[in-house]
């Protein structure tokens, strides 16, 4: 009966296209053949030649007269090519912008690419840096709609970096800060970092009450409630779900109110509000088809088939799952058809079909591990990928080059022919044979480092000593003592084995991490040592990339080697500073003994410390630094006053920023 139901669908969807590819046809000879500008209304060639002639320079400033129509291609590519003709860049900008906006709205990722990149191309050689901020938040979205990670984080950041060098933003620019903050709020939420994303959508929020931006508020209001609901908090998300449809509402938004709509019944179906969950879903389905939305229409279908499974009406269940894995497949939505699969699952074992059950089981759980094999491969390769591409290029450029030369000699000699194309192709092997095991080899460094530096953060002595200040704290009936570190011991393993699943992080983060650690390790000293951070003005620290835990090494050769064994005051000082445009520096002093008499006082114990931690934040630092212009450099400074005696000692890093 189901193959019987599947082949009939088969013949139904065959039956559609063709009409539809006929009535395609149709309207390609009646309107777009004889030119496509006399479906254009000539109120609407009126607003295009107004808005040409002012030549406005501000989003906000072309879309007043456009905003109905903005979402129309057939519009919008009449707008674009009536700027062309005038040399209105500004406009074709605009015009390119809302088009891959269209079809990223319909899951056509690849010409929204190609738009919004034409579009940032153009905003740069007009020189307007709002609109070309807007384009590369623009491509940040449609990247992380295709989970391509660390490019929509890349995005993301160039377009929050170039908005904040503007003392005086404008209102438009403000708005870039917002979406620049939203986006990069949704690939931490992509990454499951749900912490850092509520932080970012909060900041952005702020920002939008401040600009009083409604649509701007209900989406930031979304996304923290899909975080939360994430983390399991129902009741935090439903109340930011029902603010963002509250605000959807006053717009009168009608896909932010499907949305709203959906994630509130996903949040009931949670509760076992089964029925208000039916009703909500069974109402936003056909306003979801109506839109297009195929990412949206295949989770409701397949939320729908779950809500059914929950009331035991398997046939409905079964009917509404197989139509939103049939779409998720057909679009390739991974997370869809995992999802339906994993439900189609428990819906073949309660109907006693346990073959077909562990059938899609297996089919869902092999979805769910390639897509985490695709997104970690992604995020931690795509450095290395950025790295080669300039050298692939030169390489295809120098092969193009020859390849023409070998054509141009063909045509002389038909032997020459067959004997360097077998030529080319052999050297074409070995140069991709030997790329191959170039990326593999350096993908392979990179595991290792991180392995490497990830054990190093791990301390065994410094777990072991930790463990027992707890201990003791416990013994001597201290509570709340042994709270208070136990929580800070419990934040920094957290923050060190998150930190340890990135490449770079903030500066800021990195900051945070060795603060707690440096709490941790001075109540073991009975809080002798003075430590300070300081930051010069003209440094933002959320803005700086640095190596992930690249600081601590040097904070515990500081405090084992240096303060350890010296009696009396105890300090360390950090200070972060931007000396030019190109570096970075971090300085880190100690008044400890120093390292002569540390090596003497090393030389005398019987259990000695082997530290390798710098030197695997050496080699960190110089694979960080492949992907700047300038390198690293460590320098460790002995410290003498004016008699020779020591003062202690002095790390000084500088870090590539460009």
């Amino acid at each position: 009966m189901l193959a019987i139901t599947k082949f009939l669908l088969q013949k139904n969807q065959l039956l559609s296209v063709s009409i539809k590819n006929l009535l395609i046809a149709i309207f390609i000879l009646l309107f777009i053949a004889p030119g496509f500008s006399q479906s254009i209304p000539n109120s609407f060639k009126k607003t295009i030649d107004s808005i040409i002639n002012a030549a406005p320079t501000t989003y906000s400033g072309i879309n007043a007269g456009l905003i109905q129509h903005r979402r129309d291609t057939l519009y919008m590519q009449y707008f674009s090519n009536a700027a062309k003709r005038a040399g209105y860049k500004n406009g074709i900008v605009y015009a390119l912008n809302q088009m891959g906006t269209k079809y990223r709205n319909i899951s056509e990722f690849n010409k929204a690419i190609k738009l919004h990149s034409e579009a940032l191309k153009l905003a740069v050689e007009a020189n307007n840096l709002e609109l070309r901020i807007y384009s590369l938040n623009m491509l940040g979205v449609v990247y992380r709609k295709t989970d391509s990670i660390k490019s929509a984080l890349d995005y993301g950041q160039r377009a929050l970096a170039l908005a904040q060098t503007v003392e005086h933003p404008t209102k438009g620019i403000l708005y870039g800060i917002n979406v620049s903050l939203n986006g990069i709020g949704n690939v931490y939420k992509k990454m499951e970092q749900y912490d850092l994303a509520i932080d970012k959508f909060s900041e952005s929020l702020l920002l939008e009450e401040k600009l009083g931006n409604r649509l701007g508020m209900a989406i930031n209001h979304q996304n923290i409630g899909e975080c939360y609901e994430a983390e399991g908090k129902l009741k935090e998300a439903l109340e930011n779900f029902t603010t963002s449809l509250k605000y959807n509402t006053e717009l009168n938004s009608e896909k932010g109110t499907i949305i709203c709509q959906y994630s509130i019944a996903h949040v009931y179906v949670h509760q076992d509000k089964t029925i208000e969950a039916l009703e909500l879903l069974q109402n936003t389905l056909p306003r979801a088809i109506i839109l297009d939305d195929k990412i949206l229409v295949s989770e409701i279908y397949i939320n729908i088939g779950w809500v059914y499974i929950t009331l035991n009406n398997y046939s409905a269940a079964q009917k509404y799952l197989e139509k939103g894995l049939e779409m998720s497949q057909k679009y390739n939505f991974q997370e869809a058809e995992a999802e339906s699969s994993k439900f189609l699952s428990e819906l073949y074992e309660k109907m006693g079909d346990y073959e077909t059950a562990m059938a899609y089981f297996k089919i869902a759980k092999g979805l769910e591990k390639k897509m985490s094999n695709n997104l970690n491969r992604r995020y931690v390769n795509d450095i290395i990928i950025r790295y080669e591409s300039e050298k692939t290029k030169v390489q295809i450029e120098e092969l193009a080059k020859e390849n023409e030369n070998v054509r141009h000699r063909l045509r002389r000699n038909n032997t020459t022919l067959l004997i360097s194309g077998l030529a080319l192709a052999l050297l074409a092997g070995i140069l991709y044979i030997l790329y191959r095991q170039y990326q593999l080899n350096n993908e392979k460094k990179v595991l290792t480092l991180e392995q490497s530096m990830l054990r190093s953060q791990m301390n065994p002595h410094f777990l072991f000593n930790s463990l027992n200040s707890i201990k003791l704290y416990i013994i001597n009936n201290e509570k709340k003592n042994a709270v208070r570190y136990l929580n800070k011991f419990s934040k920094l393993i957290r923050k060190i084995l998150e930190a340890s699943s990135k490449k770079e992080i903030a500066l800021a983060e990195e900051l945070e991490t060795v603060q707690l650690y440096m709490n941790i390790e001075n109540i073991r000293f009975s809080n002798e040592i003075d430590f300070k951070i300081t930051i010069d003005d003209n440094i933002n620290p959320h803005n700086i990339k640095i190596p992930s835990l690249i600081l601590q090494p040097f904070l515990e050769n500081a405090i084992w080697h240096g303060l350890s064994s010296k009696e009396g005051e105890k300090k360390i000082s950090l200070h972060i500073s931007k000396e030019n445009q190109w570096f970075t520096k971090i300085s880190i002093t100690d008044n400890g003994v120093g390292r002569q008499m540390s090596e003497k006082i090393k030389e005398s114990k019987v259990l000695k410390r082997k530290s390798v931690g710098i030197d695997i934040t050496k080699e960190r630092l110089a694979n960080f630094s492949k992907d700047y212009q300038n390198s690293f450099d460590v320098a460790i400074v002995d410290l003498y006053d004016d008699e020779n005696n020591s003062l202690g000692t002095k790390v000084v890093l500088d870090i590539p920023t460009i």
